[in-house]
């Protein structure tokens, strides 16, 4: 069963550039890591303040071994101490979803 970790994210709508260039590093690191990245995306008209990643894993146990090889990583862990220092990032939601296969 295919899964996808649908992260919501409310960031502070004036610093929407550090969080466009934290979700460009992720896109370097995720995939390094095991998780296919189906994109970021950041808030464009409406809402300022939501943005979201969507990351798929072929399991469960993919995404625990993924987030292991993430905490290990230097650029990861580097990525998330740029968040915590600029404080960008207000709140993080995450949902995981199984995909919906059409005529199944």
């Amino acid at each position: 069963m295919t899964i996808t970790c649908f992260i919501r994210y409310q960031i502070d709508p004036f610093q929407r550039e550090a969080f466009k260039a934290y979700a460009g590093n992720w896109c370097r690191i995720i995939p390094r890591c095991g998780g296919r990245l189906l994109g970021y995306f950041l808030p464009h008209e409406g809402t300022s303040d939501i943005a979201w990643g969507l990351i798929g894993f072929d399991s469960l146990a993919d995404y625990e071994a993924y987030r292991a090889r993430l905490k290990a990583d230097p650029e990861g862990r580097e990525n998330f101490g740029m968040a915590q220092r600029l404080r960008f990032i207000l709140r993080e939601e995450r949902t995981f979803c199984e995909q919906v296969e059409v005529g199944k």
